[in-house]
C-alpha cells in the first residue's frame, strides 16, 4: 500500500493531475475505478465530483475504512461477468500491468457498461526497463531482473507491457475520439528536468519498496529459483539502482476514448 501511494505521486505528477480525459462534471454521475488498490484515486477524485457516485473495485479489501459518502469500495474480479445495476459515465483504470489475462475482453466489458457519450480512460505501464543513452545494458543485474520478472508474468498470460497496446485495444472496442499520450518515467533523480527529477526520485523509492515483494513469488514459484538465489540477484539490482550513471527508465501510457452518442 505504501508503494501504491508512491506510484500515485509518480503518475499524477507526471501527467499533471488525476486524469486526462475531458470529463464534463455536470453530466458525470457514476464513475468506476477498476483495480482501485488502496483507493487513493477514487478518494481524490471524489472531491472534484461531489455529485457523482464513485465505485472502486479490487480483488483485495485494502482501502480506507472511513470514506466520503459518495465513494464505495467493492471486492470483485473485473474479469468476471459484470453485474452492475446501472451503466457508468466514466470508467477509469490505472496500473493493471501484469494483472489482466484478456485485455480485449476487458475493453469490451468497459464499452458495454458505459453510457453513450461516456469516457473510458486507461493509464498503464510498459514495465520493461531500458535506457536511451546505452547506460543500461544486458550485463546489468537491473536489466536481467526486470526482463526475467516480466517474462515470468507474461508466461502466466498477464501482459507486463500493456501500455503501448492500449490505443489499439480501445479503438478495436469501438471507442471514438481516442487520444494517446506517452510518458517516459526515470528511475532515480538523474533527469535534468525538475519535474522528471522529482518523478524519478519517487519512482526509485517505489521500486526499492517493492523489490522483494514483486520478485519472490514469481521467481520461486514460476521460475523455480531458490530463495538465496533471488536475494543474491536483488542485492546486485540494488547496486545498479544506486549507480547514478545508470539512466534507466520505463514508459507510462495514457489513453482515453469516448463511447459514441
Amino acid at each position: 500500500m505504501d508503494r501504491l501511494m508512491l506510484l500515485h505521486n509518480v503518475m499524477t505528477r507526471l501527467i499533471g493531475g488525476l486524469y486526462a480525459a475531458p470529463i464534463d462534471k455536470a453530466k458525470t454521475r457514476r464513475i468506476l475505478d477498476i483495480g482501485t488498490g488502496n483507493g487513493v484515486w477514487a478518494l481524490s477524485v471524489s472531491d472534484d465530483f461531489p455529485e457523482a457516485t464513485i465505485i472502486g473495485n479490487d480483488l483485495s479489501a485494502n482501502q480506507a475504512g472511513f470514506v466520503p459518502p459518495n465513494v464505495k469500495f467493492e471486492v470483485d474480479d473485473v474479469e468476471d461477468p459484470w453485474v452492475h445495476s446501472a451503466k457508468f459515465d466514466w470508467i477509469f483504470s490505472r496500473y493493471m500491468a501484469a494483472s489482466i489475462h484478456d485485455w480485449p475482453k476487458l475493453m469490451s466489458q468497459v464499452f458495454a457498461n458505459l453510457n453513450p457519450g461516456g469516457y473510458a480512460e486507461f493509464q498503464d505501464f510498459n514495465l520493461t526497463y531500458y535506457s536511451e543513452d546505452g547506460s543500461l545494458t544486458e550485463r546489468h543485474a537491473l536489466r536481467e531482473w526486470i526482463v526475467t520478472l516480466t517474462g515470468a508474468a507474461d508466461s502466466l498470460g498477464r501482459d507486463s507491457n500493456p501500455g503501448s497496446k492500449l490505443e489499439g485495444w480501445v479503438r478495436d472496442a469501438g471507442f471514438a475520439n481516442v487520444v494517446h499520450r506517452r510518458y517516459r518515467v526515470p528511475i532515480g533523480p538523474w533527469a535534468r528536468d525538475p519535474v522528471l527529477k522529482e518523478v524519478g526520485t519517487w519512482n526509485l523509492m517505489q521500486v526499492l519498496n517493492g523489490l522483494d515483494g514483486l520478485s519472490m513469488r514469481l521467481y520461486t514459484t514460476v521460475l523455480g529459483w531458490k530463495e538465496e538465489e533471488v536475494w543474491a540477484l536483488l542485492n546486485r539490482v540494488r547496486g545498479d539502482l544506486a549507480d547514478p550513471s545508470v539512466h534507466a527508465l520505463f514508459e507510462f501510457h495514457v489513453v482515453y476514448g469516448q463511447k459514441p452518442e
